[in-house]
Parts: C-alpha cells; structure tokens; sequence
C-alpha cells in the first residue's frame, strides 16, 4: 500500500506538460480544483472528466501509474461518501438499521467522491510532470509580489517544494521499515481495524528519527553550499514563457469559461 502512493514523484517524460512553464502548470491546477468546486450538475463535471483524460494523454505517464495512487486514499473516499449518505437530509430512499440513506445524501456521496478522484488524480498530473527544483521556481515566481509586504517568498518556495520531494523518500522509508520488522515477526495485515492501526503505532519512531536524520543532513548539505537564502541569487534557467505556455493558458481560460456556461445553462 505504502508503495501505491505516487503523489510528490516526478515521472520522467518527454511530453508536451513536461515542457511547460511551472507557472502555468501551478495555475491551471488550481484552475482545475476551483472547476470542480463551482457546480453540482453533470455536465461540467463531464467536461471536467474530458480536460483531465486529454491532459492524462498529453503528459504521457501512463494511466495505471496514476490510478495507482488512488488506492491509498480508498479508506477517505470510502468515509466521505458515507457521512454524505448517512447525515444529509432530504428524501429518504431505505433505512440500513438505525441510518437513512436520502436521495440528496446518496447525490453528494457520488459527487464528493468525484470531485476527490479528479482532484487527487489533476494534482499528480502537476507533480508527475514537474520537478522539485521547477516547482520552486514557479511558486516563487508566482508569489513574487508579496515580496513588497516583505513576505520571504523564496523561503515558503523552498519549504513546500522540499515538503513535496520527502514526501515519496518518507514513504518509502516506512515500507522499509515495515519489511525489517515483519522480518522479525510484526505482523501488520491480521485482525480488525483498531489492532492494524496500534500495529502501525512501533513504525512512528524509527520513522520520526528517519525524518529528523534525513533533515538534519539536507540542512547541512544546504550549509556546507553556503547556503543564504533568496537574496542576491541569480537562477540558472530563468523561467520565460513561451508559445505553448501561452496557448496552455488559451486552453485552460476556454475550459474554465465551458465549465461556467456548462454550469448556467444546465
């Protein structure tokens, strides 16, 4: 399961999405969580489903690879849609015990669980097809005009990027972890969901002190480079847009505006 978890990983590819600018990747991910928040009807979340299966095809990291990460969030899914169900009121349609399901609670359920898999699924298109250090370019870019309110945008860049990248490292520490002790015995997929989650519990420390060693290094590495900041650097490969960036936002306005007329007249 651990291993089943793709978001934070960069996929190596040649592809149109691997080219673009970062910025126009942070922008229209957010774009794209703010279109599936806007409206309830079918129809803009079916245009939703046709922009994210062409930006699947486009980025060229194959599907199953994306799916597979879907799997660890089954459990959240699972209990969102259940507490839609269950607690909204409306017309009931069959009582399961104590508990109504209403036909307006079984509508939310399928809604909120779409919106989480196109959610989860449209932010791993952004992480699969960007690397850390682009990443950290393109929130520091998009973030440089708080600088005038002194905000130290170039160190928030540099956090949430660093945030994202331990992301896969830490998971796969714990699947290690998880092997050496089921080498000596643990035994972590017997019994109900309570003795799973206290058989979870021996992993926290050895995995805390994992997280603090592996920080601990990255500071000193980051130290032994001199290391200051933001101020007075000059970057490498300064981010310039380009005729496809441009085109990608023509894109992303136009999928923005279907999905609000899409939303109005239906």
């Amino acid at each position: 399961m651990i291993r089943e978890i793709t978001f934070g990983q960069y996929y190596q590819a040649d592809s149109v999405l691997h080219r673009l600018d970062p910025r126009v990747k942070l922008i229209g991910t957010i774009i794209y969580i703010i279109s599936l928040f806007l409206y309830k009807e079918a129809a803009p979340f079916l245009l939703a489903l046709l922009f994210l299966a062409a930006m699947i095809s486009v980025s060229r990291v194959p599907f199953k690879y994306m799916v597979r990460g879907l799997k660890a969030v089954v459990i959240l899914l699972l209990i969102t849609a259940a507490f839609n169900m269950f607690l909204t009121k409306g017309e009931p349609l069959f009582t399961i015990w104590k508990l109504t399901i209403t036909k307006e609670g079984l509508t939310n359920a399928v809604f909120i669980a779409i919106r989480l898999i196109f959610l989860i699924i449209g932010s791993s298109i952004m992480t699969l097809t960007t690397t850390p250090n682009q990443l950290t370019d393109g929130m520091e870019k998009l973030l440089a005009p708080l600088k005038v309110i002194k905000v130290p945008i170039h160190e928030i860049s540099m956090m949430m990027s660093i945030a994202l990248r331990f992301i896969p490292i830490l998971l796969e520490e714990t699947d290690k972890i998880m092997k050496a002790q089921m080498a000596r015995g643990a035994d972590f997929d017997s019994g109900n969901m309570m003795k799973k989650i206290k058989a979870m519990v021996p992993l926290l420390v050895p995995l805390f002190v994992s997280a603090f060693r592996r920080a601990n290094d990255l500071a000193m590495a980051m130290e032994a480079r001199c290391y200051q900041g933001g101020d007075g650097r000059t970057k490498m490969k300064p981010l310039k847009y380009h005729k496809a960036d441009i085109l990608a936002y023509v894109i992303l306005l136009a999928y923005l505006a279907g999905v609000i007329v899409l939303g109005k007249l239906l």
